[in-house]
């Protein structure tokens, strides 16, 4: 059973900065593409950003320029920097896992909230 265990989330000033990591147990994690996803009150999830196991990243339009998706296989870590938060990014924020053989995992999620 895959597991995925997100950390880092809180409540952050406008402005501010959080960084998300996503621990996956997983000996395929190295060949998995992993995502951030995000889902608001009321909202569907959205995806926030992607890489690939090559290490190829995409953002959201709304996060580019603010949010760094990394990845660090040794420790099965993926890594959401985000940096000029506003009140517009609070959301649960869920880590995703696509291994090779198309499963697919989530985290339980991490609460952000971006408030003064």
């Amino acid at each position: 059973q895959v597991q995925l265990v997100e950390s880092g989330g809180g409540l952050v000033q406008p402005g501010g900065s959080l960084r998300l990591s996503c621990a996956a147990s997983t000996i395929f994690f190295s060949t998995s593409g992993a995502n951030w996803y995000r889902q608001a009150p009321g909202k569907e999830r959205e995806l926030v950003a992607t890489i690939s196991s090559g290490g190829i990243t995409n953002y959201a339009d709304s996060v580019k320029g603010r949010f760094t998706i990394s990845r660090d296989n040794a420790k099965k870590t993926v890594y959401l920097q985000m940096n000029s938060l506003q009140p517009e990014d609070t959301a649960v924020y869920y880590c995703n896992l696509h291994s090779l053989s198309d499963n697919t995992y989530w985290g339980q999620g991490t609460q952000v909230t971006v408030s003064s």
